[in-house]
């Protein structure tokens, strides 16, 4: 249990990250198309990961983990084209994705030991 406890708070705080990148872009940069997409996929894994607490099985936990982690997967994906096309600098894509990284990995563990 103690595990899906610390997703939860990673991913609430990663959560907190995404919305204040999503600010960052659309304020400083004038980004909107890729801000919107990883603000709604950053903040999914989160919502996902809440929601699993509350599944009405084992299965339907599970299957909310695997969204979480499709979700982190997808939001990996968006920080590296904002990285790539240098809407965030180097140090801010390996501070952020430092942290998706290590979101992706708890949610494998947890969905390995299923």
């Amino acid at each position: 249990m103690a595990e899906e406890n610390v997703i939860k708070d990673k991913s609430k705080a990663f959560a907190l990250r995404i919305i204040k990148l999503y600010k960052y872009l659309c304020n400083e940069k004038h980004e909107y198309v890729l801000s919107k997409q990883i603000l709604r996929s950053g903040t999914s894994i989160g919502a996902n990961v809440r929601e699993a607490q509350r599944g009405q099985s084992k299965p339907d936990f599970y299957t909310k983990l695997f969204v979480a982690l499709k979700e982190a997967d997808e939001t990996a994906y968006w920080l590296e084209l904002l990285h790539e096309s240098e809407y965030i600098d180097q140090s801010a894509f390996e501070s952020v994705y430092a942290d998706c990284d290590e979101i992706i990995k708890l949610l494998t563990s947890i969905t390995k030991t299923r």
